[in-house]
């Protein structure tokens, strides 16, 4: 085989991987470090495959890549042959550095609760209307293990998509705003016992589902089904009928401000208006 080149988004590499596919190319992708993907062709298929790869640098997110993928089935993610060489811990450490960030602290503050006070963290970090800082740290303060892992999936996930279609500055705006929102709500309308990340990723899940709507020429990456799922859980978390105490208040003021935030971006980009 021959080497055709290399990029360092996974994703992205494997979206043309799939459109090299759709053109009767089959393709292998390796990577050592977890950063840079090096995609392999067979040399008969390389003069074939060269300007479709050239293409693909100009313009390394342009949706015929996601449509490809969605066609073969493989919505980004490797085949099965190929995860060894694109792990998990390769795909997030090729995330942008802001999804890493959020996501290192949350993890050191779960793991922070049983080598030090876990009350005394928690105070800390706990919304104090007199401590600015703290209008924001409750979204990072988590109190189990799955409540960690579900938000931390849905904030690498949709963060990862606002990033590659919208930019840093959005997800910053995202995530600052619906921290503040969600904080102060569930503050007002309740207390300051509660903590998570919730309330960003219902501000991503608004701000994506508004993207969707004014950019419907591009490829949803969320199903209807799945948005439904996420409101209708929201809606049951006020009705209380479930197992778990949910900062219902954050997740709705999350979401309405991840809304906002969407319609903001539209004015100021131009995209979808």
């Amino acid at each position: 085989m021959k080497i055709l080149g290399s990029f360092s988004d996974p994703r992205a590499v494997q979206g043309v991987v799939d459109y090299l596919k759709t053109h009767g190319i089959h393709s292998k992708v390796h990577s050592q470090d977890g950063r840079i993907v090096t995609v392999w062709v067979e040399e008969q298929d390389y003069l074939q495959a060269s300007p479709h790869w050239q293409e693909f640098l100009a313009d390394p997110y342009n949706d015929k890549y996601s449509q490809a993928s969605w066609r073969i089935g493989s919505t980004h993610n490797p085949k099965k042959g190929e995860r060894a060489n694109l792990s998990l811990f390769s795909r997030i450490i090729c995330l942008n550095w802001f999804l890493q960030l959020v996501a290192v602290i949350c993890i050191f503050q779960f793991v922070s609760f049983f080598i030090f006070d876990a009350n005394s963290i928690f105070n800390a970090l706990k919304f104090d209307v007199n401590k600015p800082i703290t209008w924001f740290t409750p979204a990072v303060v988590h109190f189990g293990v799955i409540h960690l892992l579900f938000n931390l999936s849905w904030w690498l996930y949709l963060g990862n998509q606002i990033v590659t279609k919208a930019g840093l500055y959005a997800l910053l705006a995202v995530f600052l705003s619906s921290a503040l929102i969600s904080n102060w709500a569930q503050f007002l309308m309740v207390d300051a016992e509660f903590g998570g990340l919730s309330g960003v990723v219902y501000a991503q899940l608004g701000f994506y589902w508004i993207y969707s709507v004014l950019n419907p020429h591009q490829t949803p990456i969320l199903l209807k089904l799945c948005i439904g799922f996420m409101l209708i859980w929201m809606v049951l978390g006020f009705a209380d009928v479930l197992f778990i105490s949910m900062a219902n208040w954050a997740h709705l003021f999350g979401l309405l401000s991840g809304i906002s935030v969407a319609f903001i971006y539209a004015q100021i980009s131009g995209k979808g208006t």
